[in-house]
């Protein structure tokens, strides 16, 4: 969607995700950071980083912003898992590549219900917002909304997840980088930036060009689609020194995992506050952490980060 829609529609819910929305829930992301890991401490030493904890945490805060009730939190994980996870045979719903859509249609049907209910019954959360928004002074339609839905609940928590464990997973891949987070919390929000490009969980999305132009002698010519990949921008050599070293001070960090433009990621804040809070309670309770096996990332061609990673650890 471009403009002029897609300004209308991100204005219904970009309030909650403006700096000060964020602000509001600093507390309640806190609370959920020392939640998750206060989880990996009954785990008993050893988890899957990335099963246990990052796959759940993200989730759990952005279905709570849109009101869903936490006994379908697992569904919407695996419908999550079965929608981004397309391509890799362990993720595809019944093993099948070609089932993508299959998931996109239950998130639609879940969704079509609880538009139902939250006009029949607004409340005060985003989902009641998204439901009862007006479009030009119509409201918006369930087509539209369930959209709407999807995106957010999908976009919301699956690459933060992603981040987060793959950020984890290569400062154990080179244990000086965890040994300096863990010796100074101020270097939480640049490993978490760090975490974003070294992952880029986002790897590409498809541009049209709206006039000739021509990108390192490569004339384009308006019209043409192009495909921008994430993870390269964000190694670009001409843009950050040593681009293949994770480095937890990196300062600048000019990625472009969030996009840039009109459709830069609606959820920045947020992903930046849900990844300081973990990382902030992470290298303040675990006392020593390595890898306990090989991590595995999934096969994608649009969103994707790790599946897989083992860790073992002795909390403070």
């Amino acid at each position: 969607m471009d403009d002029p829609d897609h300004t209308v529609y991100r204005h219904v819910s970009a309030d909650w995700f403006k700096p000060a929305g964020v602000r509001r829930l600093r507390d309640r992301i806190a609370a959920l950071a020392k939640r998750y890991v206060d989880h990996m401490a009954d785990l008993g030493g050893e988890c899957d980083f990335f099963v246990d904890v990052t796959s759940h945490y993200p989730l759990y805060v952005i279905l709570s912003l849109l009101g869903l009730p936490e006994e379908d939190f697992p569904r919407m994980l695996k419908l999550t898992q079965e929608l981004f996870g397309a391509d890799d045979e362990e993720l595809a719903r019944d093993g099948d590549k070609h089932a993508q859509m299959g998931a996109l249609i239950d998130f639609f049907n879940y969704f079509q219900a609880l538009i139902a209910e939250r006009r029949k019954n607004p409340t005060d959360d985003l989902g009641s917002v998204i439901a009862n928004a007006m479009i030009r002074d119509v409201q918006i339609g369930e087509l539209e909304a369930a959209g709407y839905y999807t995106l957010i609940a999908t976009a919301g928590h699956d690459t933060t997840s992603a981040a987060l464990a793959g950020g984890l997973h290569a400062m154990l891949e080179s244990p000086e980088q965890w040994r300096r987070l863990a010796a100074d919390p101020s270097l939480v929000p640049t490993a978490v930036d760090e975490a974003i490009r070294w992952v880029s969980p986002v790897k590409q999305f498809m541009r049209t060009t709206t006039e000739d132009t021509v990108v390192r002698g490569v004339p384009i010519a308006a019209g043409e689609s192009v495909l921008l990949s994430y993870p390269s921008a964000n190694r670009d050599e001409d843009v950050f020194d040593n681009p293949n070293t994770f480095d937890v001070g990196r300062s600048p960090n000019r990625h472009v995992a969030f996009g840039f433009g009109a459709h830069y990621c609606l959820g920045t804040h947020l992903a930046r506050l849900e990844g300081q809070a973990l990382y902030a309670e992470l290298r303040s309770r675990v006392r020593s952490i390595e890898l306990a096996g090989t991590p595995e990332y999934m096969e994608a061609l649009f969103v994707g980060g790790p599946k897989r990673v083992p860790i073992r650890y002795e909390m403070a």
